[in-house]
């Protein structure tokens, strides 16, 4: 089996991160990854916001538990210290699907580079609140996106998950 395929099988979500930041070099391989995945006509609708601000990913990590009904105190995001935001253009009948995949490359290519990450969501709660267009319009982002997933990356700090079982009839065959 290829190492992809391999890669592919072997990714799952890390919840506990150690605090030692993703050096950038790495971040940019993950993000190069994420700008190559597949789009409706190739139209490209995502995009990418990098948050390593500790500030900026507090507040957004607050407004993900405000929302996620957790209470205070409650870490959506592990303590991961880096995390790719994708958003898409609504204006894109695929906007969803495109974002999708690109959250997967961004998984994927996370781990074949040591990196631990996971799809966290309620991104498109958060920018649709004010608090969360304000952040867009600080960033400079203007137009019409919706939040697609936070991808939270860093070093694990937990023993990598086993897969569960596939389910039966996972797959329907039409011969």
């Amino acid at each position: 089996m290829s190492d992809v395929l391999n890669k592919m099988k072997s990714r799952r979500s890390i919840r506990k991160f150690k605090p030692d930041m993703v050096p950038q070099e790495i971040l940019d391989q993950i993000i190069e990854a994420g700008l190559y995945a597949a789009s409706g006509m190739g139209q490209q609708s995502p995009i990418i916001i990098q948050v390593t601000k500790k500030e900026l990913r507090d507040e957004i990590s607050k407004m993900n538990c405000e929302i996620g009904g957790w209470k205070e105190g409650f870490a959506p995001f592990y303590g991961a210290p880096a995390m790719l935001i994708v958003l898409a253009k609504k204006e894109r009948p695929t906007y969803v699907y495109d974002g999708s995949l690109v959250m997967g490359n961004l998984m994927l290519a996370a781990h074949e580079l040591g990196i631990g990450s996971c799809w966290i969501h309620r991104a498109k709660e958060e920018f649709e609140s004010p608090e969360g267009k304000q952040i867009l319009k600080d960033l400079g982002i203007t137009g019409d996106y919706e939040g697609i997933g936070h991808c939270i990356l860093g070093y694990a700090d937990c023993e990598e998950p086993t897969a569960a079982p596939r389910k039966e009839n996972y797959v329907i065959f039409a011969e």
